[in-house]
């Protein structure tokens, strides 16, 4: 399952403010050495440390990333007016089978589901959506560069300065060993099962699994990390998400399109019953 248009606003509405430095951005790939250095150097003041240093040495333009923002029209800006038609669409089945299928994984892991409800107070349903909606419950994570896909996403202006504290982030967790420059993810800097932007891993990233360690390649991690966001944002457990809820304006926190927004629900709604 290949993810595109949540590429480009995926959980962006979390992000820490911007900071008050922020290199020049871009609109042709021949600047985008003058990007990095100026980058580079924004680096160094945040305090970015050897190995991510090296890592933004190292970085690439994605030519996929730049295809997204130099022509608007590769993604899908369609208006659904039926969730069920968008579901079908993003998932690449039928809406009926994705419902199908994520009943299945809520079974598979309902232990691990229940015992995040209760903590968090946010429904296994919901969460089982976005994970199927995000990387079809971890069958696909991405292909691009996390490093390479953040930073090209900040350097370009239509973007910019808007990603680039993420941009930062992706920096900060391969100096803290999360990530390598290596590590794939989304086209635009997202990472692990549930597809998170850097710097919203780092500000609600969680260890689901006891093992001491919050990996968003580990999906009891991502999920619990997923349930503290929307928590941190507002979720009230027990209560209902259906369109014009308060818990659904939550889940603008997560991604910030109407169809994505009215898909979760729609699905997770049918999810268990």
């Amino acid at each position: 399952m290949r993810r595109i248009l949540s590429a480009l606003c995926l959980t962006a509405l979390t992000a820490a403010a911007a900071p008050a430095w922020s290199a020049n951005c871009i609109t042709q790939k021949g600047a985008w050495g003058q990007y990095k250095s100026g980058f580079g150097q924004q680096a160094q003041k945040a305090g970015i440390g050897q190995r991510g240093l090296q890592a933004l040495s190292g970085a690439k333009l994605s030519s996929i990333t730049w295809k997204f923002e130099s022509r608007p029209s590769s993604q899908s800006g369609v208006s659904y007016g039926d969730p069920a038609k968008f579901l079908a669409k993003r998932s690449g089945s039928s809406a009926q089978s994705f419902i199908n299928m994520a009943n299945s994984r809520l079974k598979k892991n309902a232990g691990l589901f229940n015992a995040i409800e209760k903590k968090y107070g946010v429904p296994g349903s919901l969460l089982v959506t976005i994970w199927g909606l995000e990387t079809s419950w971890g069958g696909y994570t991405g292909g691009t560069s996390i490093v390479d896909g953040a930073i090209t996403l900040a350097s370009y202006c239509r973007r910019h300065p808007r990603f680039e504290p993420h941009a930062i982030s992706a920096l900060q967790l391969v100096d803290r060993g999360v990530i390598s420059s290596k590590t794939k993810g989304g086209p635009s800097g997202e990472l692990g099962h549930m597809q998170f932007l850097a710097g919203n891993w780092l500000r609600f990233g969680v260890d689901g699994n006891g093992d001491g360690r919050a990996d968003p390649y580990n999906a009891a991690d991502a999920l619990a990390s997923a349930a503290n966001m929307l928590r941190r944002n507002g979720w009230k457990k027990g209560q209902p998400f259906g369109q014009g809820t308060a818990n659904f304006r939550v889940l603008a926190a997560w991604n910030d399109s109407g169809n994505y927004q009215r898909a979760i629900a729609y699905a997770a709604e049918r999810i268990g019953q």
